[in-house]
């Protein structure tokens, strides 16, 4: 893989009805109904309203074996009407149930976390290799008669992993671990190998990005060595809603895009089903863009790893770099002096001059040339054209806009012999993190160990395209280990309080910087068991005060208390009306009633110590 310069894996190509996926295919988008399969019409509706935005293949829940047999009249209501799009029967806890949707849909997702494994009881269960190889041979013999199904309907399937639904026996000899997750796929994979079943996708989620990306890289690389390429879904889990779930989403999938993984994408808002079309759309329009962009000559450092990155090791100055976590900073040309106190930049670089109003409680960058060491809490701006000059500063922190083209070596003498630089890094390549990959791996082979802040620049009128752009172009770089900084411009009419909380909300996303409350929310289904958006506003409206909280906000118990393991809260559908509380992994409460449940919600939090008055 060539980590500076854009190119689409090769998978295989795999047939799924009229749209096959993989090979030269395009990205193609997805979403998932959140009607219960058995009402056969709303069903249809929803399908087409998916199908009229975009979305390429329409995944819809088969809790039993009725609703997998009524897939049936779902697909003929679709193509009665015109339309070819497969279908895609989504199981869990029953392989019968798989078995008799593979007659009916195009493709049927499986997870191998409770195909054969009996449900995770989050018990330490300890297994002997013999006990253990019994086991997979139980996952055999339950599943080659499916994978027989499958070919006798030309039906597709999708192994579909998600961090919240390992079984005990993973669990018990990985843990709750990206190779645990890589294992419980690769099982699987290698069965299906063995029996000359090709026509398989693979999917891998969390609603934790970083254990996303990290265990969709160690996937690509573990088929590689057993000689595999078969085609990847990519999602992040519960992402919710709004600003949150197109950052998390764009952040997670962007990272992975960027690297040529990902052959079909869902993204998975809280929202209706037709609305996460779009942004998916934008998502992969945007990222392949770079096809064919000038080449980038980077060299991967000697001490990078890609499947496993750590952060980058830097001299600590102020309140950048070293341990310290990624500053924001912002521009304020205008001289305005408005921020939002919950997204407050580190610095406001204000160009050329000190604006007479500025606040005392930000630090201000200011070009070099019209710096002046009297004015207080404010610093310099270098270009890298004024190295000479930059010698001469006695200012105690000092930013250097650098391109990556201009790292010769008398940038990279004048950076050792300053700790006190921190490098704002510039692009204005098609491939920008190509060249701010290439810049930070050459600073790390010549052992440079100045902060980056990485400058990101951008010309959008709208909100929803500057946070998908800006997340995607960020969440490599900041997996990777190489953000101690981020400066998100843009030349377009967006507010700064926008760009701000953009800025903050992508740190976020990486878990390198906790601003507010993050909600794990599911995008909802034919499972859920409430009104899932409404619930959503609910909680978010007498807790997005709570900052550094997690809660998980989930539909029902299939995903529920796993997906949402590191949080700190959780509510999950239990029943028809009724809800059942946790705190982290443990129970707190069942079956309270829907209408009582945020009141109940918000008790415990309070009970824990945990909640504070707005």
């Amino acid at each position: 893989m060539d980590l500076f310069n854009y190119s689409r894996r090769q998978a295989n190509e795999v047939n799924i009805g009229a749209t096959p996926m993989g090979g030269t295919n395009p990205i193609r988008i997805q979403s998932m109904t959140n009607t219960v399969t058995m009402d056969t019409e709303a069903c249809v509706e929803q399908a087409k309203r998916i199908i009229e935005a975009g979305g390429e293949y329409v995944r819809l829940t088969t809790q039993g074996v009725r609703e997998a047999v009524n897939l049936m009249n779902i697909n003929i209501g679709l193509r009665s009407q015109g339309y070819d799009t497969p279908l895609v029967a989504d199981v869990h806890f029953n392989p019968n149930v798989a078995d008799v949707a593979a007659q009916y849909a195009e493709k049927v997702r499986i997870n191998p976390g409770n195909y054969v494994d009996a449900a995770r009881t989050f018990k330490k269960l300890e297994y002997t290799d013999e006990e253990y190889a019994q086991e997979i041979e139980k996952i055999r013999t339950r599943l080659v008669p499916f994978l027989n199904i499958c070919k006798e309907n030309h039906t597709a399937i999708r192994i579909g992993v998600n961090h919240g639904s390992l079984s005990d026996r993973i669990m018990s000899r990985y843990g709750d671990t990206p190779e645990g997750m890589v294992e419980s796929c690769m099982e699987f994979l290698r069965i299906c190998v063995e029996e000359n079943f090709s026509d398989v996708v693979i999917s891998i989620k969390a609603s934790n990005t970083i254990v996303m990306i990290q265990t969709v890289r160690l996937l690509v690389a573990e088929m590689e060595k057993e000689g595999m390429a078969f085609p990847i879904h990519l999602g992040v889990t519960e992402a919710g809603d709004g600003e949150d779930g197109r950052i998390k989403s764009a952040f997670g999938i962007g990272a992975l895009l960027s690297d040529g993984i990902g052959d079909t994408i869902r993204v998975s808002l809280s929202e209706a089903p037709e609305a996460e079309i779009p942004v998916a759309q934008k998502l992969v329009n945007y990222i392949q863009a770079r096809e064919g962009h000038l080449y980038t000559p980077g060299r991967v450092a000697k001490d990078f790893d890609y499947l496993s990155p750590s952060r980058r090791k830097t001299t600590p100055i102020k309140n950048i770099g070293g341990n310290y976590q990624p500053i924001v900073i912002a521009d304020r040309f205008d001289e305005s002096t408005e921020v939002d106190e919950q997204f407050k930049p580190d610095y406001i670089y204000s160009g050329q001059t000190l604006p007479e109003n500025r606040r005392e409680d930000i630090p201000y960058i200011v070009d070099a040339y019209n710096w002046n060491p009297e004015e207080k809490n404010t610093y310099p701006a270098f270009s890298y054209k004024e190295i000479f000059s930059m010698h001469f500063s006695k200012a105690e922190l000092k930013f250097l806009f650098l391109p990556y083209m201009a790292l010769d070596r008398e940038v990279k003498a004048a950076l050792r012999v300053h700790p006190e630089v921190v490098i704002i890094a510039q692009s204005s390549h098609v491939n920008r993190q190509g060249e701010f990959r290439a810049m930070v791996h050459e600073l790390m082979d010549d052992d440079i160990q100045n902060p980056v802040v990485f400058f990101q620049f951008y010309e959008e009128e709208e909100v929803e395209d500057f946070q998908i752009k800006a997340a995607a172009d960020m969440g490599a770089l900041i997996f990777d280990g190489f953000c101690d900084g981020l400066f998100l411009f843009n030349q377009g009419d967006l507010s700064h309080q926008v760009v701000d909380s953009t800025a903050f909300n992508i740190l976020q996303a990486g878990r390198v910087r906790i601003s507010k409350t993050e909600y794990i929310s599911c995008p909802g289904c034919g499972r859920t068991l409430y009104d899932l958006e409404s619930t959503i506003a609910r909680i978010k409206a007498a807790t997005s005060h709570l900052k550094g909280l997690k809660i998980g906000i989930m539909g029902c118990i299939v995903n529920g208390p796993g997906e949402m393991a590191d949080a700190d809260y959780g509510y999950v559908g239990a029943g028809r009306g009724k809800i059942s509380l946790y705190k982290k992994k443990e129970c707190i409460e069942k079956n309270i009633p829907e209408e009582q449940a945020v009141e109940k919600l918000i008790e415990l939090i309070k009970n824990n110590g945990d909640y504070i008055e707005k």
